[in-house]
């Protein structure tokens, strides 16, 4: 089976744009924000934008489609207003993820600074269970692994573990492992001995059938830094030879693979995906 490898790619000028832009990368899946990421207004997907998506993803044959949720959603604020409010917009996510046929939302549960973790993963499991007895989706939501700054909950493969079990009616589909926010969580995936600890964590609390994307990153932070900054393949702490060791774990070696490294030049999503693709032993 071909790996499945993509890059987030921009809407810009009309969503189905992002598949031209990730078939022309060579990509088969890729990751999208179905709005702009940083405002709460959000604009309706015009019949036709719809229609083009879905139809030209088929023929491109990319998939999964994974949408991003807005950067400004935080469940597990205890400002009641800003936790409303991003109860209504992951709402949103997950209603235009149905209306485009995206298989996936990926949501960053968010942090509460100044408050305990027990305390904000309370809240964030509470505003998932509100809505998850809202509607059934046919989209699935992933929770990702954060790097573990001040407040951040779901640094750590037990705490998403708790979020999955606590959520009722299957609402929560799995889990998006970022490397890159793994690593600075704590989890060295450079040594034999720290893949081995978060694929032993996976396999005890989660299940590795539950981990449905890899957000491939390098980290400019060192291990342990809980600094959250990504860098180019193999231009950061990581380095290329250990995210090679990693994605191709043998657990984890079928599962999609997303790019969200740097883009400040034109060919850095190409060069990025060049090197995975030898990482990966695939056809240039």
């Amino acid at each position: 089976m071909t790996r499945r490898l993509g890059v987030h790619t921009s809407i810009a000028g009309g969503l189905h744009l992002s598949l031209e832009k990730a078939y022309a990368l060579g990509c088969n899946t890729l990751q999208i924000f179905s709005h702009s990421p940083r405002g709460w207004a959000v604009k309706e997907i015009s019949h036709q934008d719809v229609s083009l998506f879905k139809s030209l993803r088929v023929k491109l044959d990319i998939s999964p489609v994974y949408v991003h949720s807005s950067y400004l959603i935080n469940i597990a604020s205890e400002n009641e207003l800003l936790k409303k409010k991003s109860i209504a917009m992951l709402t949103t996510e997950m209603d235009r993820a149905d209306e485009i046929g995206a298989d996936y939302v990926v949501l960053h549960t968010g942090s509460a600074s100044s408050d305990d973790k027990r305390s904000s993963m309370k809240r964030a499991i509470s505003a998932l269970n509100e809505i998850a007895q809202m509607k059934n989706w046919e989209a699935g939501l992933l929770i990702e692994n954060t790097a573990g700054e001040r407040g951040d909950i779901s640094s750590t493969i037990p705490e998403m573990s708790e979020i999955l079990r606590s959520v009722k009616n299957s609402f929560v589909s799995g889990i998006c492992l970022d490397t890159c926010h793994a690593f600075a969580a704590g989890y060295d995936i450079r040594t034999g001995s720290g893949i081995r600890r978060i694929a032993g964590e996976i396999e005890q609390y989660i299940g590795f059938e539950k981990v449905r994307l890899i957000h491939l990153n390098d980290s400019k932070g060192t291990n342990g830094s809980r600094v959250d900054r990504h860098e180019h393949i193999g231009s950061g702490q990581i380095g290329e030879e250990c995210l090679g060791r990693f994605i191709s774990y043998k657990q984890l070696r079928d599962v999609p693979l997303i790019l969200e490294t740097p883009k400040k030049k034109e060919s850095d999503d190409p060069v990025n995906l060049a090197k995975v693709r030898r990482m990966l032993g695939m056809k240039q």
